[in-house]
């Protein structure tokens, strides 16, 4: 690398540490372009992609397809708001409707906007449906959950980071470990109005709960007249290979809460999704967005719905992720002391001999590999759902490299 070339990283990286917040610790890497699973810095080098934006990406670095419908919808509408009806937005609504097995859709921006959309809703129900005396209405969370980072998710959050400074923080929730229905039961009283879970809990370290877990849950609100809430934003639309993580147990929610991917990696799409009981407690004035379900998100957000049709990233994820927890179970004992997840969706837990999980993700970045560390020694493996079996391997390959040949105790 030239003098010039090193350079334009610290250049750029200087004017980000210069004039952007600093609520992000990202690596060393300034991204110029990318296609499929690879992305392109400023001074040229390549880099195989390990995270794909947490599920934003999934299905490549500007996929050909959403990116042809993009490109067409920027030369039609691009945005009107909700002021008026737009020809893309009934179609998208249906399309992501019948998606999910559901009647209507709320459609936002943000994961963040669709989970605190999703609340707003649980609430409203709770009070016009239920009949939960209004103030009243409690929601079960989670322990190590994470929805976002607005002031009400942060105020069920047990993450000290995402709390800390940020009080007085908004009332109204309770929280019982991951995994365990039994307390989540005990929970529960007759102002619950909703249950809202991660299938799988992603920045907590891809923590998958145990098989009667889901159905537990679902059997339980069922019984006590309370919505089970699936955040699937980043574990949904093929990510874990089904279309949805909860069917990994048969479980249907009476609420998906969605984004991420459901923007094709191209803008921020998100959307809350249920029957016309829960949602249409709804009504003009009550909750917005300007450009919640605008023209351009909608284009997307069908071509998306379109694709996950077909199937194909569904197998996709399931036979490479069956690739991908194969070659990471081999380095248990060598550097590595648990793997986890489902589809192209793993977390590896590091021999905390090794360093920190942000120290490994610093030594792929400069092997070409780029992944995010949580938790302090728990990695978290996540490529874009095109990626090949020979790029699976020649990752996994780097990553073994960077762990010290004195931790590999290879034969």
């Amino acid at each position: 690398m030239t003098t010039l070339e090193s350079s334009r990283t610290e250049t750029a990286i200087a004017l980000d540490a210069r004039h952007t917040a600093h609520n992000y610790s990202p690596l060393p890497v300034v991204a110029a372009a990318a296609e499929g699973v690879w992305i392109t810095d400023v001074d040229g080098r390549r880099y195989l992609d390990c995270l794909a934006a947490y599920s934003a990406v999934n299905f490549g670095h500007r996929n050909p397809e959403i990116i042809a419908v993009a490109h067409a919808q920027l030369d039609a509408v691009t945005l009107v708001s909700r002021a008026f009806h737009s020809d893309r937005l009934g179609p998208f609504c249906a399309a992501l409707a019948d998606l999910c097995g559901k009647d209507m859709v709320l459609p936002m921006n943000s994961g963040a906007e669709a989970v605190e959309s999703g609340l707003k809703v649980a609430r409203k129900w709770g009070v016009d449906v239920k009949g939960v005396p209004a103030g009243e209405a409690n929601i079960v969370v989670a322990h190590n959950n994470f929805h976002g980072r607005t002031t009400t998710i942060i105020s069920f959050s047990d993450d000290e980071t995402a709390r800390r400074g940020f009080g007085p923080y908004t009332p109204g929730f309770r929280m019982a470990p991951f995994g365990d229905a039994d307390a989540f039961a005990d929970a529960i009283d007759e102002h619950t109005v909703a249950v809202l879970v991660e299938p799988i809990q992603g920045e907590a370290g891809v923590i998958v709960p145990p098989d009667d877990f889901l159905p537990r849950l679902r059997a339980l609100c069922t019984e006590r007249n309370v919505l089970l809430i699936a955040d699937e934003i980043q574990s949904g639309l093929a990510r874990t290979g089904r279309t949805f993580a909860c069917e990994h147990w048969g479980v249907v929610p009476d609420v998906y809460l969605l984004g991420k991917a459901l923007g094709g990696g191209v803008l921020p799409v998100s959307a809350v999704v249920a029957d016309r009981d829960v949602l249409g407690v709804l009504h003009p004035g009550e909750h917005g967005s300007t450009f919640g379900g605008n023209p351009l998100a909608a284009a997307i957000g069908t071509t998306v719905v379109e694709i996950l049709n077909r199937g194909e990233y569904q197998r996709r994820s399931t036979e490479l992720g069956e690739h991908l927890h194969r070659r990471l179970r081999a380095l248990i004992g060598h550097g590595v002391v648990a793997v986890r997840g489902k589809g192209l969706w793993a977390g590896v837990d590091l021999d905390p001999s090794l360093g920190s999980g942000k120290d490994m993700c610093h030594r792929l970045a400069r092997r070409g590999v780029l992944v995010k560390d949580t938790h302090g020694a728990t990695l978290r493996f996540a490529p874009p759902l095109v990626i090949t079996a020979d790029e699976i391997d020649w990752a996994v390959d780097q990553f073994e490299a960077a762990i010290p040949a004195s931790r590999r105790k290879l034969p």
